[in-house]
């Protein structure tokens, strides 16, 4: 029987779009708190962000920040210390991405060099930021406390498009996109982070002599969520508003939901679970 460790992107997946609400997904958040699985929230979202949510879901694992930039584990969690870990705040922070206002001053050479405005969060007030992604004005705020990923707005042409990507990559960056939005981060994506936490787990299973194998889950709804999807034993793709799955993920051994966001969610796991610990109590669903 496998010890799991589950990995789930937020906004479209654990968090339904539109109402950021999680309720569908409760049953499954209890049986994972029930078996001790470790759940990390991974996120283009910041750790301002990250935290408040945190509190609300009783989050006590780690978790995943800013597209894969950095991984904060409470301190303690492992008998062991962590490599190229710093403390911040309660935590120690495996810091993968570049530190922001650098990535603010090659925003501004891609730029010059393509010869058109590239909006990014730093440049946008918080009602900007309220219009272009429809949140809260203190979700805005907490969205503007970036460390490591700038979001930026490019509109134009699709060779503009492509030439802005293409700067971004022939300076060894990475970008992604999220809903209407644009990221610039640096070499740095969920997968890595999510490979760098299942190790420290199987270290710790050793150290504790503990014989179960440890296996991740990863669960995310769109093309962002690859990387994460590509290095998980089971990868698990959760269906969008409209009913429908991203059709440009493609990967062997994917598991599509049978719902919708938090529904979704919950439903995978549950079945996850049930094959996983068949016959126990409290897995219906």
């Amino acid at each position: 029987m496998p010890h799991y460790v589950v990995f789930v992107d937020l906004d479209g997946t654990l968090l339904n779009t539109g109402t950021a609400s999680w309720e569908a997904a409760a049953p499954a958040l209890q049986a994972l708190r029930t078996y001790a699985i470790p759940l990390i929230l991974v996120s283009s979202k910041t750790r301002a962000e990250l935290e408040p949510l945190r509190r609300r879901l009783q989050h006590q694992d780690p978790f995943i920040a800013e597209n894969g930039a950095a991984v904060f584990v409470p301190q303690g969690l492992f008998t062991f210390p962590l490599e190229r870990a710093r403390t911040k705040a309660s935590y120690d922070v495996i810091e993968l991405g570049m530190p922001y206002q650098m990535l603010r001053d090659v925003l501004k050479q891609i730029e010059d060099a393509v010869e058109t405005p590239l909006h990014g969060f730093g440049d946008l007030s918080v009602d900007d930021i309220m219009q272009v992604t429809g949140l809260s004005r203190a979700d805005a705020t907490l969205a503007t406390m970036r460390e490591y990923d700038e979001p930026f707005l490019l509109q134009g042409p699709q060779t503009l498009v492509e030439e802005v990507c293409r700067q971004i990559v022939t300076r060894g960056l990475r970008w992604t996109k999220t809903g209407g939005l644009f990221h610039l981060t640096g070499d740095n994506d969920k997968g890595e982070a999510a490979e760098i936490l299942m190790r420290c787990y199987q270290r710790e299973q050793r150290l504790t002599f503990q014989s179960r194998r440890v296996e991740s889950v990863g669960i995310g709804e769109s093309i962002a969520d690859v990387p994460l999807l590509a290095v998980v034993d089971h990868p698990i793709l959760v269906q969008r508003p409209d009913g429908s799955f991203d059709t440009d993920v493609l990967l062997p051994r994917l598991v599509r939901t049978r719902g919708i966001g938090a529904a979704g969610w919950n439903d995978a796991m549950l079945r996850l679970l049930r094959h996983s610990f068949p016959g126990e109590m409290g897995l219906a669903g």
